[in-house]
């Protein structure tokens, strides 16, 4: 169900910047500042896409436009790479079989097998390591753990890219973070070489109109933005958001537990990371050498 979310009516602001921040933050004062402050004439559809997303895990049956996903890895290849190393590659999934299983390895998340395509993004220092091979150059950096961040980070960027090509041509997508839950399985499914690790999988398709998803309210700016120097987030500020994003969990149907205690629950103990603790051991059995 979608929340009827107030908008502020004022001559002086964008009312699709108030509608885009008032829905993202629930907040309709901090929206009207920030829609009042910022430029009507520079409001554009990047921004529209941008603000507007959520994440979508019911697919329709319509296929991907034909090259639709060369040109989405296009944009993904236009986000920053540090030292233009370009430490990432993406691996495309739209065997149904190959699907499901990494959907039981995902967690067994069904969206990752209904979903028409699947990215799996990886970390890649193998392509580094043979073109140094190649130029019968040593290459000791990639035994650092710098390098293992560079890859990581690489491959955050271009997926960011991903989504939101994907997202300004109707499409939407969500993020699987459970592919690290069983790296070596993963890796096996995929084939993937030493020194190649997959961070994440994103599911792509046309969402199901059938099936009504609101935006997820972030937290207030004042928690993230911080100006000259960091300032811990105080509780008054952080209850406020657990009753915003308690309106929001009760609309979609969700299970009712406050932000707060959703977080501290996620990161509680080892069981909580789901099989990912043990990551370093397998990364280094896996060729990286993290030093």
């Amino acid at each position: 169900m979608q929340a009827d979310v107030p908008l502020v009516s004022d001559a002086t602001a964008n009312p699709d910047a108030m509608a885009r921040l008032t829905a993202r933050y629930r907040d309709p004062h901090m929206a009207k500042e920030v829609a009042e402050a910022f430029p009507r004439a520079d409001w554009n559809d990047v921004l529209d896409t941008l603000l507007a997303h959520r994440s979508v895990r019911h697919y329709s049956d319509r296929a991907l436009p034909p090259d639709a996903l060369e040109m989405i890895i296009a944009a993904a290849q236009s986000a920053p790479t540090t030292s233009n190393l370009q430490a990432w590659s993406v691996i495309a999934v739209r065997d149904p079989g190959r699907k499901a299983r990494l959907a039981k390895l995902a967690g067994n998340q069904q969206h990752v097998a209904k979903a028409p395509l699947l990215l799996v993004f990886v970390a890649d220092l193998s392509r580094l390591r043979m073109i140094a091979a190649g130029c019968g150059q040593t290459s000791e950096g990639l035994d650092y753990l710098e390098s293992f961040i560079v890859a990581i980070a690489d491959a955050a960027f271009a997926a960011q890219n991903t989504l939101v090509a994907a997202e300004s041509i109707g499409l939407g997508g969500c993020y699987i973070g459970a592919m690290r839950n069983h790296p070596r399985e993963v890796a096996a499914e995929l084939g993937l070489p030493d020194e190649v690790f997959g961070v994440f999988g994103m599911t792509l398709g046309y969402p199901d109109a059938t099936v009504e998803t609101d935006v997820k309210p972030r937290l207030p700016q004042t928690m993230v933005l911080h100006h000259e120097q960091y300032e811990q987030a105080s509780p008054e500020a952080l209850a406020i958001y657990d009753q915003r994003l308690r309106g929001f969990r009760s609309e979609q149907q969700m299970t009712d537990i406050d932000w707060t205690e959703q977080a501290a629950r996620r990161i509680s103990d080892k069981r909580a990371l789901m099989g990912r603790h043990v990551l370093r051991e397998i990364l280094q059995s896996r060729g990286f050498g993290l030093r």
